[in-house]
């Protein structure tokens, strides 16, 4: 008997660079996403699809990412690292033979496996990535989301313009790579605003403001996924917005004018929504995570990829970088963790596949129960989880997605249910994110509040020349101004605010972040200089060559995105 449906929805997500740095901060964080869990990801939907099982994952793939996996810089630098991590392993199983330590020799071994095999799926997709998970989803084994161009911080910009263009640009990178158009929409942070009045948190007047659901109904996106607490309600924000004072005006100008609906105790994540936060039609759905799932995957300290017997994410050995430990504890130091065993892996990940795949049918049997209806179980998850942070974490998806069917589990996704089983009730949702304290803290507090005012200024530039220059026939005028919407982009980037706030590469996002002001300001400056005397200089035309080369992205990028919605209105 059908208990109800189910869907992985995966975020795969890197900020641009390509150009901007190679070790430790760079083009391998590329390199390792794609071989450790891009290319695996595609392998394990590919063999299930070839299994005849429909896996049904909802996949998103930023619009930034896109356009690396598609750059040629990419394809042949990736061919370079799987190379050279296929050279380190076959050196380090030469050493340890050496040493005598035939376990470390094995695994060196095995590293070398692993490693060709990437090597052999990236060639035989014509080291073209993203090929593979179109067919995939021209095929109905899964649906692909797009996401914000760079991953904007929506319910942070400025200016509804600025949010308006990262959608935009995110659907036209999303068509360009994909070949059809997307139906869902992944909010970056799961982050999100309704309409209301509001102030900027780093000063500034009051101005009315589009909910973010109003943008993307202009934009013709279907739906999108928050956490629990935005639908179910609940302040959920932690000990962070009495420490910071522009975290604290963010959420009292809201809250000004959220009064909580007397229905809002009854919500369900269960069930998709539509959302409203002005009352009118122009309202998307919305799919709410699933706690309990999310907690088994995600929690540190019984979350399944703290499995003692699974890869130590942290040990390498030096030279080559390859992992040769397991967890072995949570209470172990580096130094005291044990030899890796595959052989215990098997095991380990179908008593895990198996308690998970039980908790979803049990779960939706009680909602069935409960309510009367069968429902959907949304798991969100970001998809360098899988590989990356947990080595086992693709094999473990695959014996899920296995397993759902033999449990009366229906695997769907978002667009597809949404089609079966469209929405009618219209909800509001509370302001907020996935992030720690369920607000914005994470991308807006004492670290990273000068980011902010930064962008702000170049948000209302930028506006201001889209309305002047927008029908601008100049050619040089025209590459100018589309220079400094990608530089823009970029520094909208959440990226850079997640590294400054986690310290986890923080003095490179600090220089990305100056990198894109500046090059934005150089820009400004050369085209009033044009503007001025008419004529172009051959350092001008020398230094936009230059950008143009080194942040070659979104090559379809339209002024017309920035210009105000005051002036489109009155054109």
């Amino acid at each position: 008997m059908e208990k109800g449906s189910f869907t992985f929805v995966l975020h795969s997500h890197l900020p641009y660079v390509i150009g901007h740095g190679e070790w430790p901060h760079g083009t391998d964080w590329l390199y390792e996403a794609a071989a450790e869990t891009y290319v695996p990801i595609f392998r394990v939907l590919k063999e299930v699809v070839d299994d005849g099982i429909q896996p049904a994952v909802t996949l998103g793939i930023t619009p930034v990412l896109m356009e690396q996996l598609a750059h040629p810089k990419f394809r042949t630098g990736f061919k370079d690292y799987l190379g050279r991590k296929i050279d380190t392993a076959k050196n380090d199983e030469v050493h340890f033979q050496k040493l005598k330590k035939p376990n470390f020799s094995v695994l060196a071994a095995h590293w070398v496996d692993f490693y060709e095999g990437i090597q052999e799926t990236f060639t035989a997709l014509e080291e073209d990535l993203l090929s593979g998970f179109r067919e995939l989803q021209q095929n109905g084994g899964l649906e692909l989301l797009t996401s914000a161009a760079t991953h904007g911080y929506l319910p942070l910009l400025g200016t509804d313009e600025s949010i308006s263009a990262q959608v935009a640009v995110g659907i036209q990178t999303f068509e360009k790579h994909m070949e059809q158009r997307p139906k869902g929409i992944w909010l970056p942070e799961c982050a999100y605003r309704p309409a209301y009045r509001w102030t900027p948190p780093t000063g500034g007047d009051p101005r009315k403001r589009a909910g973010v659901e109003e943008i993307l109904y202009e934009h013709g996106v279907e739906y999108f996924i928050v956490d629990k607490h935005l639908i179910a309600g609940g302040e959920n924000r932690g000990v962070y917005i009495d420490r910071f004072s522009s975290l604290k005006l963010l959420w009292t100008n809201f809250s000004k004018g959220w009064n909580p609906p007397s229905e809002i105790k009854n919500r369900s994540v269960f069930k998709p929504y539509l959302v409203s936060s002005t009352g009118t039609e122009r309202a998307v759905a919305v799919f709410g995570r699933h706690e309990e799932s999310a907690l088994q995957v995600w929690s540190s300290e019984w979350g399944y990829p703290g499995n003692p017997a699974y890869l130590e994410f942290h040990k390498k050995h030096f030279p080559s970088g390859h992992k040769y430990w397991r967890l072995t504890s949570r209470e172990a130091s580096l130094g005291d963790k044990d030899l890796y065993h595959p052989e215990w892996i098997e095991a380990a990940l179908e008593e895990q596949a198996e308690h998970f795949v039980n908790l979803i049918a049990e779960s939706l049997k009680m909602y069935q129960k409960e309510s009367g209806e069968k429902g959907i179980i949304t798991a969100p998850f970001d998809t360098e989880l899988f590989g990356h942070w947990w080595f086992e974490g693709p094999h473990w998806l695959e014996k899920v997605l296995r397993k759902l069917p033999e449990k009366g589990i229906s695997p769907t996704t978002c667009g597809h249910y949404l089609d079966a089983s469209p929405p009618r009730e219209i909800i509001s949702l509370q302001e907020g994110s996935w992030g720690k304290g369920g607000f914005h803290y994470i991308w807006l507090n004492e670290w990273t509040e000068w980011t902010w005012k930064e962008i702000y200024t170049r948000e209302e530039r930028f506006r201001e020349l889209a309305d002047i220059y927008e029908e601008e026939s100049d050619s040089f005028i025209q590459r100018l101004l589309s220079q400094m919407g990608r530089e823009l982009l970029l520094l909208e980037a959440s990226d850079w605010q997640f590294l400054i706030s986690t310290w986890s590469a923080g003095d490179y996002a600090e220089d990305r972040v100056n990198i894109h002001l500046q090059r934005f300001d150089e820009l400004d400056t050369i085209l009033c200089f044009f503007i001025k005397d008419k004529k172009v200089s051959d350092y001008s035309l020398e230094r936009l060559s230059q950008l143009e080369k080194e942040d070659s992205i979104f090559s379809h990028i339209q002024i017309e995105y920035w210009k105000s919605r005051k002036a489109k209105r009155s054109s």
